[in-house]
């Protein structure tokens, strides 16, 4: 995947290029499953964690409640050890960004977020078994709303908040798994089980 739309990312990957030469630098793909039931959509790429694995959350923090889940709800099975190279493989699920270049102190500008819209938009377009979005954060509940032209007044980020959206699919948000957001206990691990909870249920009921 070859993008120049952000000049401010692509100068930051060229300056990671020369700091970390041995990392990723580069848009980071999405993880999973070809034909995902569930797809779950992050922030952006982590400076030392999916920018230098080249695989989404994967030696970020926020990987270990993410990965540790997936692998106790059965959306995954093997061994992740922080590498793209471990066993770790995902069943009917896919991991992507709404921004997929790294950025500045994590922080996407609402033109970046634009920029990559489309790239999500084609990620969901070609998962024709799709049923359940799962937003990490509110950055990612926009950045799916924008890829299907709803507006976030109508659909409003909260935790664990489910919304039966116009084309048939499920958006589902959960607080970011950040380590700011754990180590605060704005997202408990038990909290972001009841997500994975409330999926479970709807799968079933479906």
């Amino acid at each position: 995947m070859i993008c120049t739309k952000c000049e401010r990312l692509c100068r930051f990957i060229e300056e990671n290029k020369k700091k970390y030469p041995s990392f990723f630098n580069a848009p980071v793909p999405p993880f999973g499953d070809n034909d995902p039931t569930l797809m779950i959509v992050g922030l952006a790429p982590g400076l030392k964690g999916a920018n230098q694995t080249g695989r989404p959350f994967t030696k970020d923090f926020a990987g270990h409640l993410l990965y540790g889940t997936l692998l106790q709800y059965g959306w995954a099975d093997g061994v992740y050890e922080e590498s793209a190279n471990d066993s770790l493989r995902l069943i009917k699920s896919r991991i992507t960004n709404a921004v997929k270049c790294v950025p500045p102190q994590n922080k996407v500008t609402t033109q970046e977020i634009k920029n990559c819209n489309g790239y999500l938009r084609q990620e969901i377009a070609d998962s024709p078994n799709l049923k359940i979005i799962l937003s990490l954060g509110a950055v990612s509940h926009e950045a799916v709303l924008k890829a299907f032209g709803l507006k976030k007044s109508v659909y409003p980020f909260k935790h664990n908040r489910v919304y039966k959206l116009p084309n048939g699919l499920t958006l589902i948000d959960s607080y970011h798994c950040s380590k700011y957001n754990t180590s605060t206990k704005k997202l408990t691990p038990e909290m972001f089980r009841q997500v994975f909870d409330t999926i479970k249920t709807l799968l079933s009921d479906a």
